[in-house]
């Protein structure tokens, strides 16, 4: 009942609309802060590898997470410090325009799951919840913005010939 409502209420649209710019403005200008004063991931990098997420235990718990930072990111930081500002950006940007709005949800998702996995918590659980919620929401989320005419406009030329391969079958 919930889903229905945020997938296709107007006031959800609208409500939505607030919370997704609200979330892309933060990733918005974290991404352009990165990208206008210079950005080196290597630091954080290290870090999130010398002082893993530990248990109550005192063992890691995503050593596979550690694994993959010691074996390819920090090998390849120059490409970490190019997709994660531009990343940020497009993300915000995406989201403030309401512009391939679960798309660009996705990909902030995948992003703050990679920095809470390297151990940094700052706002990401609010992040993750309210970004979950304009996921679940799909095209409603991006009604009040340029998914009212992107989306039909892809739905229309990219899914046109599925249509007729499926009538001539």
């Amino acid at each position: 009942m919930l889903v229905k409502w945020l997938r296709e209420n107007t006031v959800a649209a609208g409500l939505l609309a607030v919370i997704r710019l609200y979330i892309g403005y933060s990733w918005l200008t974290a991404g352009f802060h990165k990208l206008t004063g210079g950005f080196d991931a290597s630091g954080y990098l290290a870090n999130a590898v010398a002082n893993p997420v530990k248990g109550p235990d005192g063992s890691m718990v995503y050593g596979w997470y550690v694994s993959f930072l010691k074996s390819f990111a920090i090998p390849n930081v120059d490409i970490f410090n190019t997709i994660v500002p531009l990343g940020e950006f497009l993300v915000g940007l995406g989201l403030i325009l309401g512009c391939l709005t679960t798309a660009a949800m996705f990909f902030g998702l995948v992003m703050n799951f990679a920095f809470f996995l390297a151990g940094t918590v700052s706002h990401i659980p609010t992040d993750l919840f309210f970004g979950a919620i304009i996921l679940f929401a799909g095209f409603n989320a991006g009604v009040f913005g340029l998914d009212r005419w992107v989306i039909p406009f892809i739905r229309k030329t990219v899914f046109k010939n599925k249509k007729a391969v499926g009538n001539n079958a």
